[in-house]
């Protein structure tokens, strides 16, 4: 193998490598919060409580929030908030149940 053709089978397995691990590095950076504990939580198809239930939460869950939202002004074990959760592909919880450490946004707002 000539010299040249070595390098770029090198470059091209230490890019791969590099490319796998920042996909394992990204996917473990998702960081999950506790829901309220005792609560099974409405899950909604939008930011707010005029949306319809698409799933409830069992007791002890935790989601990840990929974004968040104004909506509909809930009142929770967290306090009071408009603000409402991505927790999936169309998929809402009020913050005010969930344990983010914060009263305000933690992520950005969903477009």
């Amino acid at each position: 193998m000539t010299s040249l053709k070595r390098r770029s089978t090198v470059i091209a397995g230490f890019t791969g490598a590099l490319l796998m691990m920042g996909a394992a590095t990204a996917e473990s950076a998702l960081r999950y919060y506790p829901v309220a504990p005792g609560v099974r939580l409405n899950v909604r198809s939008g930011p707010g409580t005029n949306y319809t239930i698409v799933r409830i939460l069992a007791e002890g869950a935790q989601v990840p929030i990929f974004c968040q939202s104004p909506g509909t002004t809930v009142t929770g074990p967290y306090g009071t908030s408009n603000i409402w959760d991505n927790i999936d592909n169309g998929e809402y919880v009020s913050d005010a149940y969930v344990n983010t450490g914060s009263d305000g946004y933690i992520k950005p707002r969903c477009s």
